[in-house]
């Protein structure tokens, strides 16, 4: 499960709450007063213009019941009617119809009301256009029609109002241009615009209007550069300016700061530039400021704390640098502080809260933050929001965090927080005085440690509690059953052990609960069936066992469930199926399921993916499986199905991969296989498949389909290298191109081979050196010979062969016994340097165990059947080519998009962290980090192999040189990826892996390889990026680009890939030590996955 640490923020709320106001009582000072009481005689022609403008309405209430034809005398007492003095006679100067519920359209006939000051008609359901005849009102003063649906453009005519002080549309469906030509209304105070579909730029005229005070234009679409207010003397009274959530380009004005009465500042959410304009600190009356998610960068200036009566200040979402002015702890009135998603450093001062005594919300994730949290935090008495997360804080959680009564929000995830010691818990146990807390997040830290039993002790308004990635262990508590409110709950990837508690399904509004990647024993409670309102259940990579209980069924609320990589056994319920609500994922892998598949899988209609492989699963494909015509995936490899494919199977049309590999399908391959316009990938290899393959559809990209161990199969592309298919005689039934000597040929070549077998047995030395499988003790792997790895490789056919490197060559075979494909490392003995790397490879694969290494299954040193040396590697087989392929495809067809680049960057920072970080006491140097040695499986997770030239660092910290004069310039590499220490002599450290990753990662990045032609005369791929830093859109791979949707998206795309641009630098530094770890760029890259994904809402 990845998400944001803190996807909490009330700021967008804050604002809407603000708008909501202002739109109630903005206008009230301006409404005109109430009509007279004078006895003159009202104008009857009134009364027939507000009858016509009434017949095009409709009133579902009756309130305009009054307004009638035998009541015309009394038009000044109708419902919304004001009227006054005109000579001697009265007329109607207001009309005021707000939140009656009306539709209809606005008449025309509104213009003959020559007199009318105060329209007012908003929160109704009006349609239609604004008339033009509005213009025709020369006594208007003040206009509000806004919430309601209008249509159409805003009419140029209302320039004519030359005594218009007030026009409000806001919340319409208005779209068009901003008019000009309204600073001709030289009287107008407030323009409200704001969300609405205008387009345009805002025109520059505005600025000159005298007494402007409100400007009100966010949640349109306005693009260009914001008028240079307070440039002159004319907007001098400019108080409030919204103009957030709009396309609006270049630079804050420094003309800004000569607004003197300016209270309100909304620039979010746009596509500004440049740095924040240090005169806005003239701006004394300023309350709320609000630049978030734009493109500023530089500094915050020091001129902001002259803002003393700041309650609101939001610069999330940029790209400022720079520490954090103190003068910005003086603001003793701020409330609300958010400076989340930037590129802050420096540390938290330690008297923060006695400066702020005020602050509810402080916001401060997603920058480089250093150091620990103050103890001052414990007098932050009003403190609501605490989002730290995604920084490099360290140290110690302070105990005294406790005293935050009011807390509400907790966020540290993503730092280097510790615990080492039980007294290092102390503050978990101290959150249970904040009985507000209604979220937690913990996750990605070094919290180590039992899981406190103190968490039953949490508010009971809590939530969300995320403890994912730490270092928990020993057993959940039983306590954690008392946290009724909770709704989130992740532990994954911990070291938690025993069984999983009943308590947790007396948690009663649990909707998600992720428990993956532990070591839980036992069995799957029945009593998690009863969550009615569990939509997600994460148990995968335990050791879970014993059956799926039969209490998941039909009532349940589910939307993904995931068992796979654990000891689950018996046949999968039938009961499961008939759970309609899986919508996303059904993962039952990795298991050792048995039986059919159950009849009503039909029932699964809109599920999309489905992952039933490596089980014992047999029997033949019910016909009810074409019901899942929303699948997207489904694997059911690795088992023991039989029989012919169910034609039904065609009416999956959204189906793009499938693999049924490996199992004992047979009959021909069905032609509506290529009639699935969606399939995109398609594995049937190991079955017993026959006759003619199609080559249309999926059949016809020849990367996309694997058929191995089908010996029957014939045509299909010729790419393929099948043989054709044999011309059936219509006479006798026999071939006519089967001559007798073919088959003699190929049984006198099978008796040669056998002798010549028996003979390499007998000769075989003594003291063959094999060793066991390393990678796990669930699934032990027997000893290979020769002979078998030569069968299984079908006499390491060049159709197997699956790569070459400077020793060895690459085959993938079928092993017999064993249900997976495996690869074949075949040692190139004759090459100098081949032994030292087979044994090298042995050496480092036997210790190290982890999710992106390539697992080693079990190693062969024997005699071929020419009598010489033979040494080889069997390792897992990994089957969706290598990352070079990806990124420097054949094929335009493959690509991958930003968000697989930023996984596979993911998977490998953690396998590299895991060889330098947490191998016992001896740090584990790769020594060839490029994309080729990086493959790829089904699912897009990468795994790091080829642990040809890798170095141990015996007895040294992980940033420490080997002093082994023996490990300096022998060490070997790929040219382009080696550091540069490396060339001038100096030793293997787990810098020089470092260095390798950041050339990586910025060729994921661009899609160049750092040997690329362009790169000569002292410039390379790091020194091109480098140079181009501030503008990455122009280095990109433009394969990237393809997947760029709208604006907002492309943003999105942008800050992601300038942060990694920005950690691939960092790593490749020249000096050794200037390099960042790989538990930081771990770090750093989950954050900046977490933000891209969209779950990082921090900003406004």
């Amino acid at each position: 499960m990845e998400y944001s640490p803190v996807s909490v923020t009330p700021l967008s709320l804050l604002q809407r709450i603000l708008l909501a106001y202002i739109a109630a009582s903005t206008y009230q000072f301006y409404l005109v007063s109430p009509s007279s009481t004078s006895n003159s005689m009202p104008a009857a022609g009134d009364a027939t213009t507000l009858l016509a403008f009434k017949s095009l309405l409709f009133d579902p209430h009756y309130t305009l019941s009054s307004w009638n034809v035998n009541n015309t005398l009394n038009v000044c007492n109708w419902h919304g009617i004001g009227c006054q003095s005109e000579g001697r006679r009265r007329v109607v100067t207001a009309v005021r119809l707000e939140s009656l519920g009306l539709t209809g359209m606005i008449s025309t006939a509104i213009a003959d009301l020559t007199f009318l000051r105060v329209l007012h008609l908003p929160n109704n359901q009006l349609n239609g256009s604004i008339p033009r005849e509005l213009g025709d009102l020369p006594h208007l003063r003040y206009l509000n029609l806004s919430s309601n649906a209008l249509e159409g453009t805003i009419p140029d005519t209302l320039s004519q109002c030359s005594r218009l002080h007030t026009i409000s549309i806001h919340s319409n469906k208005l779209q068009g241009s901003l008019p000009s030509s309204m600073a001709r209304c030289s009287r107008l105070r407030v323009i409200d615009f704001y969300n609405n579909l205008l387009t345009g730029e805002i025109p520059d005229e505005y600025q000159t209007l005298p007494e402007l005070s409100w400007l009100f234009l966010s949640n349109n679409n306005l693009s260009g550069a914001i008028p240079a207010f307070g440039s002159n003397s004319s907007s001098s009274l400019v108080t409030r300016i919204l103009l957030s959530n709009n396309s609006l380009t270049g630079q804050i004005p420094q003309s800004f700061g000569n607004l003197t009465s300016l209270t309100l500042l909304y620039l979010s959410r746009n596509h500004l530039v440049g740095h924040i304009p240090p005169s806005l600190g003239n701006c004394m009356n300023l309350t709320s400021v609000s630049v978030g998610d734009n493109n500023l960068k530089g500094n915050l200036p020091d001129s902001l704390g002259q803002l003393t009566r700041l309650r609101y200040l939001d610069f999330s979402a940029n790209y400022l640098s720079g520490v954090i002015p103190l003068s910005l702890y003086n603001l003793s009135s701020l409330t609300i502080l958010d400076l989340a998603v930037n590129r802050l450093v420096g540390t938290i001062p330690p008297n923060i809260f006695q400066a702020l005594p005020e602050l509810q919300y402080l916001y401060l994730s997603c920058n480089n933050l250093q150091g620990s949290i103050p103890q001052s935090f414990s007098h932050a008495s009003q403190l609501q929001y605490l989002d730290l997360s995604d920084n490099s804080l360290s140290g110690v959680i302070p105990s005294n965090l406790g005293q935050l009564n009011n807390l509400v929000v907790l966020g540290l995830a993503i730092n280097h927080f510790e615990a080492k010691e039980a007294k290092d818990w102390d503050f978990f146990s101290s959150l249970a005085n904040c009985t507000n807390l209604n979220q937690l997040f913990l996750s990605h830290n070094y919290l180590a440690g039992n899981f406190p039993t103190s968490v039953g002790n949490l508010s009971s308004r809590l939530d969300w509690l995320a403890m994912d990635r730490l270092q928990i262990s020993g057993a959940i508590p039983p306590e954690i059953g008392k946290l009724q409110g909770l709704q989130f709950l992740d532990l994954s990837e911990n070291f938690i052990t025993s069984s999983i508690p009943s308590t947790i399904a007396g948690i009663p509004n649990l909707t998600q609960l992720y428990l993956f990647r532990n070591r839980l024993s036992g069995h799957i409670p029945e009593s998690l069936g009863n969550l009615t309102w569990l939509e997600v259940l994460q148990l995968g990579d335990n050791d879970l066992h014993g059956n799926i209980p039969s209490s998941f069924s039909a009532r349940n609320q589910l939307n993904e469930l995931n068992v796979s990589f654990n000891r689950l056994n018996g046949t999968i319920p039938n009961e499961l199926a008939k759970i309609s609500s899986l919508t996303k994922v059904l993962d039952l892998s990795h298991n050792y399921f048995t039986g059919p598949i159950p009849r009503d899988v039909n029932q699964l209609n809109l599920l999309v993916l489905l992952d039933i492989s490596e089980n014992k699963l047999s029997g033949e494909l019910p016909v009810t499986l074409g019901g899942c015509e929303t699948l997207n995936s489904l694997y059911m490899q690795g088992n023991s199905f039989q029989g012919a494919i169910p034609r039904q199977l065609r009416n999956l049309s959204s189906l793009q991969r499938l693999d049924i590999s490996r199992n004992k399908f047979s009959g021909q391959i069905p032609e509506f296989f290529a009639e699935l316009e969606s399939l995109q990938y398609l594995n049937i290899s190991f079955n017993d498949f026959e006759g003619p393959v199609p080559i249309k559809g999926v059949f016809a990209n020849t990367s996309e389909i694997f058929m191995n161990g089908n010996s029957r199969l014939c045509g299909g592309a010729p790419a393929l290298q099948l043989p054709s298919c044999l011309v059936h005689s219509s006479k006798d039934g026999k071939f006519f191109n089967t001559p007798r000597i073919v088959v003699l040929t190929i049984l006198s070549s099978s008796l040669c081979f056998i002798l010549l077998a028996t003979i390499i047995i007998l000769r075989k030395k003594v003291s063959s050196q094999r060793l066991p499988r390393l990678s796990s003790s669930r699934d032990k792997f027997r000893m290979v010979s020769y002979l078998e790895l030569h069968k299984a490789t079908d006499g390491f056919s060049s159709v197997n062969l699956i790569g070459t490197g400077n020793f060895s060559s690459v085959y993938k075979g079928n092993l017999d016994g064993y249900q997976n494909l495996i690869a074949v490392k075949v040692l190139n003995l004759a090459e100098r340097g081949a032994l030292k790397s087979y044994m090298a490879e042995c050496e480092a694969l036997k210790s190290i165990r982890h999710r992106n290494l390539v697992k080693i299954l079990t190693c062969c040193s024997s005699i071929d059947h020419r009598g010489n040396d033979f040494k080889a590697l069997v390792l897992e087989f990994v089957p969706n080519c290598s990352l070079e392929d990806w990124l420097h495809p054949k094929h335009p067809s493959k690509y991958l998009c930003l968000e697989q680049r930023l996984k596979i960057a993911i998977d490998i920072a953690s396998a590299l962290e895991y060889l330098h970080h947490h191998h016992g006491q001896t740090p584990i140097v790769h020594c060839d980090v490029k994309p080729s040695n990086i493959l790829l499986d089904y699912d897009m997770h990468s795994k790091l192999g080829d642990f040809g030239l890798t170095k141990f660092i015996h007895g040294a910290s992980s940033a420490t040189t080997t002093g082994d004069p023996s490990y300096s310039i022998a060490v070997k590499g790929s040219i382009g990826y080696i550091p540069p220490e490396y060339g001038m002599g100096g030793k293997v450290s787990t810098h020089g892996d470092v260095y390798s990753y950041g050339i990586l990662l910025l060729e994921m990045v661009t899609g160049k390889r750092p040997t690329d032609n362009m790169f000569y005369d002292g410039r390379s791929l790091r020194s091109f990026v480098e140079e181009f830093f501030q503008n990455v859109d122009e280095i990109v791979d433009p394969v990237i680009l393809l997947t760029m949707g709208d604006d907002r998206q492309k943003d999105k795309i942008e800050v992601c890939l300038a942060s990694m641009v920005e950690i691939g630098l960092s790593c490749s530094r020249e000096a050794p030590d200037a390099r960042m770890d790989m538990k930081t760029v771990t770090t750093k890259l989950a954050a900046i996955e977490s933000a891209y994904l969209g779950c990082d809402n921090t900003s406004q």
